[in-house]
């Protein structure tokens, strides 16, 4: 049993924080343990050229389907957001309406992640990824199809279950396998597939809407395609390395893989509920960091600051370059500096640009968006590798995405609270712009709080850098394996003695 208990990391003398000792502390103890473990590891890494080349063609295969599925994600995401208004239109019904079907989506996410993941987690990364990205296809045909507002407001619903399962999925697929040193600027890479996504989205929105007898609906059918070319791509590929370790363990394990399964989720959830209910706490921050300072925005640029569509658009599109490349670099960074060490001195500098970020009111706002969603999107570049790495081995894929979309959840009020302030802050009504209010001073304050509590979150949390992500490190494993024993044996050493020992 002593040989698989998770032991503390070592780098340059110093020891890196072990979930097995944190379980042992005190909360005195642990309290007492957060400032000293926040100083930077300062690891010896590569360059991220040199991170990127660590990975071998296996390894660049799966970052890629994973990142190509989150990107999807993103874009079938976003197609309601950039269609509100003809929608409202084709179904007679107003753009608040219309709206609903993000809110559904943001809502039921968490019912999808909890149903993949545990998918993902007993039966492998493979074949969940693939029904997810098969009901994808077949919902964005049916959205496309609506004659109804009530069909459409259905699809969307049953979209949200599809799109809550792929995020975990994609993390354990991109991060589970790829080279300890790498996966930092890995991590980063594959959260910008969302940023990635949302590019995509506009150009396809501007090259398909209206530009047919069909309106809006040959964005959807279009949509509908891009996911057969992912499955395609996923099908031809294995599972991953760690998963089938994992299921080898599984079944030396006496009563086979699916009684060793329910109960490593057993120990996992017994074990670790209060690491769980901090995941979801942390993420809630993240989602409003993101929610916060994104879906107002466009608004603020042209009721508050007058900006034309496409002083808007060409904004937005700056801004998200600043995403792609902050969540790169950051996630890199955070393999030298550590995970929570990058996520607080990232907020400390996007909480001080948000005073021009919402304040600077002519086309020079454009680089305060570059480097605010720099340092937001930075943030989040550190998030899939943080979790992946303080998520426990049975349950990881469950847990990174039911995390995920329950902060999802949580902040998905975060558009309506900065819209419901900022009108006790009315301004002077403009031709164009009858009800104009100071949405900037909102998103300002909003945000400052965001980044204050992401901090504190952060650095009362714990940290695993450089876990180990395989079987023979994961101590909840080697407690089912103790407590069964394994099959098949034929000496008089006890179950729980062989199983240990195997293990």
């Amino acid at each position: 049993m002593a040989d698989i208990q998770e032991k503390p990391q070592q780098t340059n003398g110093e020891a890196i924080s072990s979930p097995v000792i944190e379980e042992h502390m005190s909360a005195r103890q642990y309290v007492m343990t957060r400032i000293p473990t926040l100083v930077p590891p300062m690891r010896p890494a590569p360059n991220p050229f040199k991170a990127l080349a660590m990975l071998n063609t296996q390894q660049w295969l799966f970052f890629l389907v994973a990142f190509l599925g989150w990107t999807i994600d993103a874009i079938d995401f976003f197609l309601v957001s950039l269609t509100t208004e003809d929608l409202a239109t084709s179904f007679k019904t107003s753009v608040t309406n219309i709206t609903w079907g993000i809110t559904l989506v943001l809502m039921l996410r968490s019912v999808g992640a909890i149903i993949f993941g545990i998918a993902s987690d007993r039966y492998g990364r493979k074949w969940p990824f693939v029904v997810n990205l098969v009901l994808f296809i077949i919902l964005e045909l049916g959205a496309g199809f609506c004659q109804t507002y009530q069909q459409f407001l259905a699809c969307r619903a049953l979209f949200g279950i599809a799109m809550g399962g792929l995020y975990g999925n994609a993390a354990a697929t991109a991060l589970e396998d790829c080279p300890s040193e790498a996966r930092g600027i890995v991590s980063g890479l594959l959260q910008q597939g969302y940023a990635f996504g949302y590019l995509l989205a506009t150009a396809f929105a501007r090259g398909l809407v209206d530009t047919t007898s069909h309106g809006w609906r040959p964005l959807y059918w279009f949509a509908a395609c891009l996911p057969v070319l992912v499955i395609v791509f996923r099908l031809c590929l294995p599972e991953t390395n760690t998963f089938i370790r994992r299921q080898a363990m599984r079944e030396q394990v006496s009563g086979g893989v699916a009684k060793s399964f329910v109960e490593e989720g057993k120990v996992a959830l017994k074990r670790h509920w209060l690491l769980l209910v901090y995941l979801v706490l942390l993420m809630t921050g993240f989602n409003f960091m993101s929610h916060g300072s994104q879906d107002l925005y466009p608004t603020m640029l042209e009721a508050q600051f007058n900006f034309s569509p496409n002083a808007v658009t060409v904004t937005q599109v700056v801004a998200n370059l600043g995403a792609l490349t902050g969540g790169t670099l950051c996630g890199w960074a955070s393999q030298i500096f550590g995970r929570r060490f990058s996520i607080i001195a990232i907020s400390i500098v996007g909480g001080a640009l948000l005073y021009p970020y919402t304040f600077v009111e002519n086309h020079s706002v454009m680089a305060a968006a570059f480097f605010e969603q720099f340092m937001v999107q930075g943030a989040w570049g550190v998030i899939p590798i943080h979790l992946m790495e303080l998520s426990p081995g049975p349950i990881r894929t469950f847990v990174v995405g039911t995390a995920y979309q329950l902060g999802n959840l949580v902040s998905s009020a975060s558009s309506t609270i900065e819209s419901t302030i900022g009108e006790r802050f009315p301004l002077p009504p403009t031709k164009t712009e009858p009800h104009r209010y100071a949405y900037g001073k909102v998103i300002c304050i909003f945000m400052g709080c965001v980044f204050a509590y992401t901090i504190l979150i952060t650095l009362v949390g714990p940290e695993h850098l450089g876990r180990e992500f395989d079987a023979e490190h994961d101590s909840d494993l080697a407690e089912v394996a103790a407590h069964r024993g394994l099959a098949n044996h034929g000496d008089d050493t006890s179950d729980s003695e062989k199983g240990a020992a195997k293990l």
